[in-house]
């Protein structure tokens, strides 16, 4: 009984937390510090309400982050909340932890000056000439250069509070999809809000983030996701100062992808993002033909040593088909439509061949040890049907032809819940 009381005591604190905040998003007090610190209490209690990650967003976009970041919500506040400038913490350590930051409410500003001739700067009087050591607000220009440099340092205490705040989310609720989108969502408000360098230092950190969260999951997708949209940020040359064009990650990240397989082959994300990596990564060196038929002769051999391990791994067999794909989707004429980001587009029909035929003599030598395995049915059907129409023989075609009806057969007895797909593929090959 005490238990379940327990429980209830944590449901009712639960749904009066939820009531505190739906009683002040109908009234739109986002910038109510107090509904920012309801939004805390209730994110910790259950980081998967993806509603109330919204709020916070709202919270911080009408409240300590108002005056700096328009745009980054299409309803930030609503007509009866304040727009003016806003008084800003000087450090997150004004609160009791960085998950306890609270933005302050909009404070009332001083009237806005009245708009000169020009439109854009105050006149001394009617007519007179434009005052010179005015900025465009009005303030004295060393006056607004300070008040910059503290709104800067302002910025970026609340933006590393927010992220600390999710750390300890994140790292007991690692494939949680909403605090992944809450950082992706701070990391805009970076671009947005804070100057190329200072924002840069942010994707950064993240990058750093996401390796130890992918050390303590390799196979954590959400992990592998995030960093590619990290990894295509630091690439954009936005993220440099004076705009200049980024280099290149995608060798790093290539061989990132070798170190996570080599700890863990069985990582279907691991071996997604090198397949995206692959093509990107020979264009970026130059590489002409013979490079990128050796660099796919390697990869073959990089696959089939996983599966000479573990062969019932389906993501093993993922990257293999990748790369078989890259050599059977060029057709017999090798003009095929989709040649264009292929590893090696320019593969002769005769190598083409040899590729499919030695990959299908070494997945039949998989047999002698795993005969109960139906994913190597799976893929020497897929390739001895591709070698068919490679254009061989019809001496060949035929013996072909005994040996697929007999791998069908075995996978009929495999994988019998699936007997009518494989009755149907049966019926295509006797056609």
């Amino acid at each position: 009984m005490a238990s379940r009381q327990q429980d209830l005591d944590k449901i009712q604190k639960y749904r009066d937390l939820d009531d505190q905040i739906q009683h002040h998003v109908k009234r739109s007090n986002y910038g109510d510090p107090a509904l920012f610190q309801l939004t805390t209490k209730l994110l910790r209690l259950n980081p998967e309400y993806y509603t109330i990650w919204n709020v916070r967003r709202r919270c911080l976009i009408s409240g300590s982050l108002s005056r700096r970041s328009a745009g980054l919500w299409h309803s930030k506040a609503s007509p009866s909340t304040s727009r003016s400038v806003t008084t800003k913490p000087s450090c997150a350590a004004s609160s009791p932890s960085p998950s306890a930051a609270t933005p302050p409410a909009p404070a009332t500003s001083p009237s806005p000056p009245k708009a000169g001739a020009s439109g854009t700067t105050p006149d001394e009087k009617e007519g007179g000439n434009t005052t010179t050591n005015l900025n465009d607000s009005g303030a004295p220009k060393e006056e607004a250069d300070g008040d910059e440099k503290a709104d800067l340092a302002a910025d970026t205490a609340i933006i590393q509070a927010e992220l600390a705040f999710t750390i300890p989310l994140l790292i007991e609720f690692p494939k949680c999809y909403w605090i992944w989108g809450y950082r992706s969502f701070l990391l805009s408000v970076c671009d947005a809000i804070l100057p190329a360098g200072a924002a840069r230092d942010f994707w950064v950190a993240e990058l750093a983030l996401d390796s130890k969260m992918l050390t303590k999951d390799r196979r954590n997708f959400h992990a592998w996701s995030y960093r590619r949209f990290i990894v295509s940020a630091l690439e954009s040359g936005a993220k440099n100062d004076g705009g200049n064009t980024a280099k290149s990650m995608t060798e790093s990240e290539f061989a990132y992808t070798y170190s996570m397989i080599k700890v863990d082959l069985s990582n279907f994300s691991a071996w997604h993002n090198r397949s995206k990596l692959a093509p990107r990564l020979l264009d970026e060196r130059g590489a002409d033909d013979a490079a990128r038929k050796e660099f796919l002769d390697q990869e073959l051999e990089l696959a089939r040593e996983g599966l000479n391990v573990g062969p019932e791994d389906q993501s093993l067999w993922y990257y293999h088909q990748f790369l078989m794909d890259q050599i059977i989707a060029l057709g017999v004429d090798g003009k095929d439509a989709k040649a264009d980001g292929l590893i090696a587009p320019n593969l002769s029909l005769a190598d083409r061949r040899e590729f499919v035929d030695r990959e299908v003599a070494e997945i039949k030598d998989l047999l002698e040890d795993y005969a109960d395995v139906k994913l190597i049915y799976e893929a020497l059907l897929e390739y001895a049907m591709a070698y068919r129409a490679l254009g061989e023989s019809d001496a060949a075609d035929a013996a072909n032809q005994d040996e697929m009806m007999s791998w069908l057969a075995k996978l009929k007895e495999l994988d019998p819940l699936r007997r009518g797909r494989w009755d149907d593929l049966e019926k295509s090959l006797k056609a």
